[in-house]
């Protein structure tokens, strides 16, 4: 039995803010957004990104619309101090965009941080120390005084080295590491140095970023902080309040929207929330909350799955189905009444009124998801006995979003033909639906070579009975046919791509590839195509076709796209 919590852990006490004012506000503007995707997210992973993987979470931040980003902690690998250089010397910064480094209050990593920094057009140098009794007291050994004095001197040697750098517009962020914890009168005191130090003005803003370093109250409780350090503050229209919440007690989201009410700026999260423990404040679902209430956040999640696959890969982290917003699974009734309250909803929805649909509170087409999932009539075991057959008898395992789109298929089926399908009859309907389709797009062969560190391929394709031979390269042989079905007019993009191997029942050692490629075409629209053959090359070919065949005139060009 777990013990009485009473002498070990104690509530943390409220502050006495009688007056308090965010009670009775609300969010009626987006707050400057800043990702800590690529630094504080990026050191919570199993395996940190590599430089591939950091250059696309950057490209990927920047077309979502985020003008700060916290890229490195510069000084403390030389893997991170040269994704900054790649960035400044590559020259992929947007204009418009302000890179963020991170830094302990200690001179040698400051100094090398600016080191990083040699050439940028502008950047956020981000400086932190620890204030709470319980580092002053067991982790540094350290009065107040000397707390103020580490932060005070780390600022006086920014401003020194900002100064030496004329060319770099440098913005300074400090922040009392575990502020949460902080005596508020200690951190008051600790800011406003800072403040004074770097010579604050409205022209010269400083970031002071009051974290939850660790979460250790309620949201109310961290509202009431951001009002207090808002009134009290000195030169407060000289500095910009930022939020850093993480989610220890699983209410970083509530912890953000109370802090603007109360007076922040400014927000510091990472995209699906990932970032040390139990990670960082959910800045999608922050942003999405935001829209639902009629506030536009000023970042573009329109195509919510393209942000949702790329983040995947760049973490490795899996989006969980149930995930607000974003989840594969949070736009689909199981359940019968539910199904038929949003099939009304939808029937009684009218153009430009406002938006008032069932068990939806966001219209799943302004994130760029469709309405199948939605107003198919299906159930979670009708989903799962379809892929338990598929995969006992004819050992093929499906993806979980193509579960989700072939049973909408079988779902059709069984409405215009009625009874019971057998494992046979659902095979022929897969086999119908995703691997026979030769129309318009039809395999031949491939060969592949090698063309320096690119991967070449010669791609030979039928198009509605017209003869093709196509040449392209990429990164892999995907990647090269994807270039090459360009030169017929053929654009897409591949969303997703898992191979498996596929043992048929009673089939032992007669093993092949098979191949789902989750693809989107250029004029909308996304589906998966599946190809299976002993090889596996060939398998992702055929999958790649099978794709765009039942795209059809979302990925061919018209002039290519008649019945065969």
């Amino acid at each position: 039995m777990i013990r009485q919590p009473a002498t070990k852990y104690t509530a943390f006490p409220p502050l006495q803010l009688t007056d308090r004012q965010w009670p009775s506000r609300s969010i009626t503007q987006p707050p400057i957004w800043m990702s800590t995707d690529l630094r504080d997210g990026n050191q919570a992973l199993f395996e940190p990104m590599n430089s591939e993987k950091k250059m696309r979470m950057f490209k990927t931040l920047c077309g979502i619309g985020f003008k700060e980003i916290e890229i490195a902690f510069p000084s403390a690998s030389a893997t991170e101090f040269g994704f900054v250089r790649e960035l400044i010397d590559g020259g992929h910064i947007p204009d418009d965009v302000t890179i963020e480094v991170l830094t302990q209050a200690r001179e040698h990593l400051i100094r090398r941080t600016f080191e990083s920094l040699q050439g940028a057009r502008q950047a956020i140098v981000h400086v932190y120390n620890a204030t709470c009794k319980t580092f002053r007291d067991k982790v540094f050994g350290l009065s107040k005084d000397e707390v103020m004095a580490m932060a005070v001197d780390a600022v006086k040697l920014i401003r020194q080295l900002a100064e030496a750098m004329p060319e770099t517009k440098i913005t300074l962020e400090y922040s009392p590491e575990l502020f949460t914890a902080t005596e508020l009168d200690f951190a008051l005191e600790v800011c406003d140095a800072v403040t004074a130090t770097w010579g604050a003005t409205p022209e010269r803003k400083v970031i002071l970023n009051l974290p939850t370093t660790v979460e250790i109250a309620t949201p109310n409780i961290y509202a009431d902080q951001i009002e207090w350090m808002h009134r009290n503050l000195a030169r407060r229209d000289s500095v910009i309040i930022s939020l850093h919440p993480h989610n220890d007690r699983g209410t970083a989201v509530a912890a953000a929207e109370l802090g603007l009410m109360a007076g922040a700026d400014r927000v510091e999260g990472c995209l699906f929330g990932n970032g040390e423990r139990t990670g960082n404040v959910d800045l999608v679902t922050l942003a999405l909350n935001m829209y639902t209430q009629g506030v536009h956040p000023g970042l573009d999640f329109s195509d919510i799955n393209a942000v949702a696959r790329s983040v995947e890969h760049c973490t490795q982290l899996p989006i969980h189905p149930r995930h607000p917003y974003v989840g594969d699974l949070v736009f689909t009734a199981f359940s019968g009444s539910h199904q038929d309250a949003i099939k009304k909803g939808f029937s009684a929805q009218e153009a430009e009124q406002p938006w008032q649909v069932p068990y939806l509170p966001i219209d799943p087409a302004d994130v760029g998801r469709s309405y199948d999932s939605v107003i198919r009539v299906n159930s979670q075991s009708g989903k799962g006995g379809i892929a338990y057959l598929m995969e006992t008898e004819y050992g093929i395992v499906l993806p979980r979003r193509l579960q989700v789109e072939f049973s909408a298929i079988v779902q059709r089926h069984t409405d215009a033909e009625g009874g019971e399908m057998s494992a046979a009859d659902i095979w022929a309907l897969f086999a119908a639906s995703y691997l026979t389709p030769t129309a318009p797009v039809r395999y031949r062969e491939h060969h592949l070579f090698e063309h320096g560190n690119a991967q070449g391929i010669r791609l030979a394709i039928d198009l509605n009975g017209t003869p093709y031979l196509l040449t392209g390269e990429g990164n892999g042989p995907i990647n090269a046919a994807v270039h090459a079905l360009q030169n017929a007019g053929i654009a897409i993009q591949v969303r997703s791509y898992e191979e498996r191997s596929m043992v048929p029942s009673g089939e032992d050692g007669n093993a092949q590839a098979c191949a789902f490629l989750e693809i989107a075409g250029q004029s909308g629209g996304e589906n998966y195509g599946v190809g299976i053959d002993s090889n596996i090359v060939t398998a992702s070919l055929k999958a790649l076709l099978s794709g765009i065949n039942r795209l059809g005139s979302r990925a061919i060009p018209e002039e290519h796209h008649r019945a065969a």
